[in-house]
């Protein structure tokens, strides 16, 4: 089916999905899911985990779309980064924490050897082992900040934090990883 309305901004695709239209919440759904998925694997660390809480946020947005209000002048992506943050940490609460053994190799560059490759894939597992042990709000800032590309103040508003609070945690992790991580450099 072709992508309907790749004019409208997201506010407009959510007036209509507010009117019941499944086309709008299709353009939506196909505009941001990437996006989301990327977000909850970080937390997650699992790929079906992380698939089943973008699912389910938007199957929420979908049963109950007038959550979304854009009287409170919230950016849907905005609004809906934490949506999907607090849908990870419930599902964080309710399931153990799994090993990082299902992390994809990523290889960098195609002309990397075999061994080099090895080698950032064995740094990255570090890495993300570390920030995922970071305490839960520094994880977050973390990733807002960096992974996802949001603006310092776009994440406070996510976290619902004051931009001197938001910087801290940041900084605060930051820190935390270069301590942690001094011995593997």
């Amino acid at each position: 089916m072709p992508v309907a309305w790749p004019e409208k901004d997201d506010e407009a695709l959510l007036t209509l999905i507010q009117d019941g239209s499944q086309q709008a919440f299709s353009v939506l759904v196909q505009r941001h899911t990437e996006r989301f998925y990327r977000l909850a694997y970080r937390y997650l660390q699992n790929k079906e985990a992380a698939e089943d809480v973008v699912q389910d946020a938007f199957v929420k947005l979908w049963e109950d779309p007038g959550k979304w209000q854009a009287e409170r002048n919230n950016k849907f992506t905005t609004w809906f980064y934490r949506v999907v943050v607090n849908l990870c940490l419930d599902w964080q609460k309710r399931k153990k924490p799994l090993e990082l053994g299902d992390q994809e190799l990523r290889i960098a560059d195609d002309r990397e050897s075999p061994d080099i490759a090895i080698l950032h894939a064995e740094k990255q597992k570090i890495l993300e082992k570390e920030i995922a042990a970071l305490p839960e709000r520094q994880r977050t800032a973390l990733n807002l900040c960096f992974d996802e590309g949001l603006s310092n103040h776009e994440a406070a508003e996510v976290m619902g934090l004051k931009l001197k609070a938001l910087q801290s945690l940041v900084m605060r992790a930051k820190t935390t990883l270069k301590e942690r991580l001094k011995n593997y450099l």
